[in-house]
């Protein structure tokens, strides 16, 4: 009797101190998030190097990192950068009157009266819908501009941060085969389940950091050359918005061409917006329609659909970071069930062929 209650009193106080640690690490999620995230992406090339340099961890995990730093980091923050700068001018012309919002949209709904009149049907106000995009659309622009100078103001947290991450991923990198083995052994779900779903973890995570990446910097980059050689104005900061509403599965990119073509349009500029339409729908729209399902739903193996709102439902419930714990989740969900069902239910199948690669990613990369 007393060993029972000594051992449910060790594992109350085991969750208590778990949960503590949690909150101590609670401001630098983002930074163990991304440096996790970092470690699986790259741990293929530290394992290539290590094969070249012998048993050196060190000096492998050194140059990985630094080729990190110079792929993703550095140009991140050369983004990031001028996004910033063009977020704050584009304010300050608002502020100065040479952008009206209201006037905009004015033009936009005269240019389309068939659209003012559909909603007045249906018993929308058309003069107060556009008196509250304009001021949706003057506190965007406010908002956009004291956080990007916040970003400017906060920076040395910002590269804290960014420190934080960098030295953490050296490590992980380092170590990394070593914590897995340590993670199997304790956590009491069972060896061959947690390599299942160490091996789902990394290949998810690979799958959309890389896919979803990948195809919001080619769209973002499309859009803000399109909108450049169109002559609009702040093509980088329309640019680096359309990179990150591109982590939205189909209609992401859409939400800033689209208005950018009516607005044209309502501005006698009609061979233009003709142009950026078809630019759109055909070239911007075809980088995810082929990349997104090739480089997210096959290495995933999610259905797009699944992909999509797991997607949704982590930016809403997450932020930024939710692009990828949202299908990391629905994943880690389909795994976990694929599991009762052949473990509980009898279902016929196995999970040796996913164990089996499982054990072999973990070979190969962890």
């Amino acid at each position: 009797m007393r060993a029972q209650l000594e051992r449910q009193f060790f594992l109350g106080l085991l969750v208590l101190v778990t949960i503590g640690f949690g909150l101590v690490l609670e401001p630098f999620w983002s930074a163990i998030f991304w440096a996790c995230a970092l470690t699986v992406i790259f741990y293929p090339l530290q394992t290539l190097l290590l094969r070249h340099l012998g048993n050196r961890p060190n000096l492998a995990a050194l140059l990985t990192l630094s080729i990190c730093v110079v792929m993703v980091v550095l140009p991140l923050l050369a983004i990031g950068a001028s996004f910033i700068q063009e977020g704050v001018a584009f304010y300050q012309r608002i502020e100065n009157g040479d952008l009206n919002p209201a006037a905009t949209l004015e033009k936009i709904r005269q240019a389309f009266p068939m659209v003012s009149q559909t909603l007045l049907e249906f018993g929308v106000d058309t003069d107060n819908l556009r008196q509250r995009l304009s001021e949706a659309a003057v506190e965007a622009s406010r908002l956009l501009a004291k956080e990007t100078l916040a970003i400017g103001q906060n920076a040395a947290g910002l590269f804290l941060q960014i420190g934080l991450m960098l030295y953490l991923a050296f490590f992980l990198l380092r170590d990394g085969a070593k914590l897995v083995e340590l993670l199997v052994r304790a956590i009491p779900l069972g060896d061959v389940r947690e390599r299942m779903l160490f091996a789902k973890f990394a290949e998810v995570i690979r799958a959309t950091i890389k896919g979803n990446l990948v195809v919001a910097v080619v769209q973002g980059t499309l859009g803000g050359l399109i909108l450049w050689i169109l002559d609009i104005p702040a093509p980088v900061l329309w640019g680096v918005l359309m990179t990150f509403l591109s982590l939205l599965p189909a209609i992401g990119a859409a939400l800033v061409w689209f208005p950018v073509a009516l607005y044209l349009y309502a501005t006698d500029q009609g061979g233009q917006a003709t142009v950026l339409i078809a630019y759109g729908a055909i070239v911007i729209g075809l980088a995810d329609n082929i990349l997104r399902p090739l480089l997210v739903g096959r290495d995933t193996k999610l259905p797009d659909y699944v992909v999509l709102f797991s997607t949704l439902g982590g930016i809403t419930w997450l932020g930024i970071n939710g692009f990828v714990l949202g299908p990391l989740v629905a994943a880690l969900f389909m795994a976990f069930w694929q599991i009762f069902m052949v473990e509980f239910n009898h279902v016929s199948g196995s999970v040796d062929a996913p164990v089996v690669a499982a054990k072999s990613d973990h070979n190969r990369e962890l």
